[in-house]
C-alpha cells in the first residue's frame, strides 16, 4: 500500500470537526518502525484535544488525535533491533519518556497531543517509544493500556507502593478507574468504589470491589468511606474528579496515606492544604509513566492473565462515533477503534 488513512483536526473545536484522509507512506530512517495500526482507545484528555481545551498552546491544526494504539510491525529500519516484522506492539504515551523521572524533553513527545497520535492505519515511531504487548491479549485490549492502564500502575505502584491488605479508593467507572481497581485487587488490597449509578456499582462490585458508594445517594461519601474503614480511613486513593472532588479525598485517606491526582473531571472550590500537611498525607500528580513502568505492568498483567475491560467498539470509519460515545459518559472500561 503506498497510501494510507488517517484521522485528522484540521480546526480543534469539536470532534465533528474529524476529517478522514489519505496520506503516502512516509519512509523509515534508520531506527524507525512503521507499525500497522489494528485498534486504538480513547481517554478523557483526546476530548480536550479535539476541543482545543488541552494544554497550554491548545490543538495544533492537522494533529492525527489519540495517544493509545496497539498493532502489527509491518517494515524495520536498517538498524532496529528491538523489533522484527510481525511483532506484536503498542506505542508508549510519550515517546521520549524511557525511565527515570518525566522530563520537558518527554513532555513534548505525547502522542495525539505534542505529535500527532495512532487514529491512522499506518504509524511511523521510534523503535524506543514501542513495547511488546502480553501474547493472550487481543489489539483491542492492548490498544486500552498506554494511558489508563500505565497510569493507574503508576498510581498505585510507582506512587502508593501498594500492599497487600491495604485499601484503595476509586472514583467512578472510566478506565483508569477500573485499571486501578483491576490491579488493587490482583496485588491483595481491597477496593471501596464510588458511582452515580447503581448498575454501574454492582458491575464493580462482580468485579472485586468490596464497598460501593453511590455518590449521588450519598453527597457526604467520605462519611461512608471511613464507615467502612472503622474511621481510619483509606491507604490510598485514585482520585480522577480533581478539584470538586479532592477536598472529600483528602477526608477519605487515612493518616499517612497517599493521593494520586489523576484526574481534573469535576470543577470545585480552591482546596486548603492544612490538613495534607497536618496528616502527612502523600499527594502527587499523575501523568502516566514511562516505558519501563509499562513494560513491569506488561509483565504482571501476562502472569496473571488480566484482561481490560472494553465498554464499546467502532469500526476505524466511524471514529467520530467513538467520541460521542465518551462524551455521552454511560461507559464503563474503554472505548476503542478497531481496523482489522
Amino acid at each position: 500500500m503506498s497510501a494510507f488513512r488517517r484521522w485528522t483536526l484540521p480546526e480543534a473545536g469539536s470532534v465533528d470537526n474529524l476529517v478522514l484522509t489519505a496520506t503516502p507512506r512516509p519512509p523509515l530512517g534508520p531506527r524507525q518502525v512503521r507499525v500497522g495500526v489494528r485498534a486504538c482507545s480513547l481517554n478523557y484528555r483526546d476530548l480536550s484535544v479535539a476541543r482545543g481545551a488541552y494544554g497550554r498552546g491548545g490543538t495544533r491544526a492537522n494533529l492525527v488525535p489519540l495517544s493509545d494504539g496497539a498493532g502489527e510491525v509491518l517494515e524495520i529500519g536498517s538498524e532496529v533491533t528491538r523489533f522484527r516484522p510481525g511483532a506484536r506492539v503498542g506505542g508508549i504515551f510519550m515517546q521520549r519518556w524511557i525511565a527515570g523521572p518525566i522530563t520537558p524533553q518527554a513532555a513534548a513527545s505525547a502522542l495525539g497531543g505534542a505529535i500527532d497520535g495512532m487514529l491512522a492505519e499506518e504509524v511511523v515511531l521510534d523503535e524506543e517509544g514501542l513495547v511488546t504487548i502480553p501474547d493472550h491479549l487481543s489489539d483491542a485490549e492492548a490498544a486500552c493500556l498506554p494511558c489508563a492502564g500505565v497510569t493507574a500502575w503508576h498510581a498505585l505502584v510507582g506512587h502508593a507502593c501498594l500492599k497487600p491488605g491495604e485499601t484503595v479508593l476509586v472514583q467512578g467507572s472510566g478506565g483508569v478507574s477500573v485499571f486501578a481497581l483491576q490491579f488493587a485487587r490482583m496485588m491483595g488490597a481491597r477496593v471501596i468504589a464510588t458511582s452515580s449509578s447503581d448498575a454501574k456499582l454492582a458491575r464493580l462490585r462482580s468485579m472485586g470491589a468490596e464497598t460501593t458508594i453511590n455518590y449521588r445517594a450519598t453527597p457526604d461519601w467520605q462519611d461512608a468511606v471511613l464507615a467502612a474503614t472503622e474511621g481510619q480511613g483509606v491507604d490510598t486513593v485514585v482520585e480522577v474528579g480533581g478539584a470538586g472532588t479532592l477536598a472529600r479525598s483528602i477526608q477519605s485517606v487515612r493518616l499517612g496515606g497517599s493521593i494520586a491526582l489523576i484526574g481534573v473531571l469535576t470543577a470545585g472550590a480552591t482546596i486548603d492544604p492544612t490538613p495534607i500537611m497536618r496528616r502527612s498525607i502523600r499527594l502527587g500528580g499523575i501523568y502516566v509513566g514511562p516505558r519501563t513502568m509499562f513494560e513491569a505492568m506488561n509483565a504482571a498483567i501476562a502472569a496473571n492473565q488480566l484482561r481490560p475491560l472494553i465498554d464499546a467498539t467502532f469500526p476505524f470509519g466511524r471514529a467520530p462515533d467513538a467520541y460521542r460515545h465518551l462524551i455521552a459518559a454511560q461507559h464503563m472500561g474503554k472505548v476503542v477503534i478497531t481496523n482489522p
